[in-house]
């Protein structure tokens, strides 16, 4: 017996012990192959989430400085009319009937010449004040209004693609009008002092440029 012992007893033990290190590997191995998750997910995604908030609020600030220059755009204009109409009414109230302009009298149409600069209202009651502080007389208006309305409609922000034309009197190129104020894009009466000073410059009077404007189709 103890010779069998000695020959069989030993291998068992090894037999044993290879077993038991087979199922230790197998558990390690096993456990080694279990899915990794990325250690940095959560920091991944609180930045992605710290960008889109940065994303919304530069252009949250961005709307809200267009709708600042709008406004302020708007209360320049709103401005200028409320000192056109102030205007308007000292001239009516010095000059009770209308005077022709001393130039250009033989290019004036046969127009209906108004009572006052009262009788326009907007961007057009603007350009009647404007007319006048320049020295032309209110016979010239109705030359005037058809004019710019064929052009432009009395549009602040009216522009040609074709040609460049920009504003109220179509300047080419529209930064021509900054001579008159910064604010030329925006601002009806910076606009209007702007083509009145260009048309006095080059056809005498408004009524000498409507003239030219018929029969070539620009002025």
């Amino acid at each position: 017996m103890i010779r069998l012992w000695n020959r069989v007893g030993p291998y068992r033990v090894v037999a044993v012990l290879l077993l038991v290190a087979a199922a230790v590997g197998g558990i390690v191995v096993a456990v080694d192959q279990q899915p990794q998750r990325p250690a940095d997910a959560s920091h991944n995604t609180a930045a992605e989430q710290d960008g889109q908030k940065l994303l919304a609020e530069t252009d949250a600030e961005r709307t809200e400085a267009d709708r600042a220059a709008r406004r302020d755009a708007q209360r320049k204009a709103d401005e200028a009319a409320v000192t056109a109409a102030e205007q308007a009414k000292s001239t009516a109230k010095g000059s009770p009937s209308p005077k022709p302009s001393k130039s250009g009298a033989a290019s004036r149409p046969n127009l209906p010449i108004p009572a006052s600069c009262a009788v326009y209202t907007g961007n057009k009651a603007i350009g009647c004040a404007e007319l006048l502080n320049m020295g032309f007389g209110l016979d010239q208006m109705p030359c005037l209004d058809k004019l710019w309305s064929k052009e432009s409609g009395w549009r602040v922000n009216a522009y040609n693609s074709s040609s460049g034309a920009l504003g109220i009197p179509q300047a080419v190129p529209g930064s021509k009008m900054a001579s008159e104020g910064a604010d030329y894009k925006t601002n009806a009466a910076t606009q209007i002092r702007w083509g009145l000073k260009y048309i006095k410059g080059r056809y005498t009077t408004p009524c000498g440029a409507w003239a030219h404007s018929q029969n070539t189709g620009w002025y």
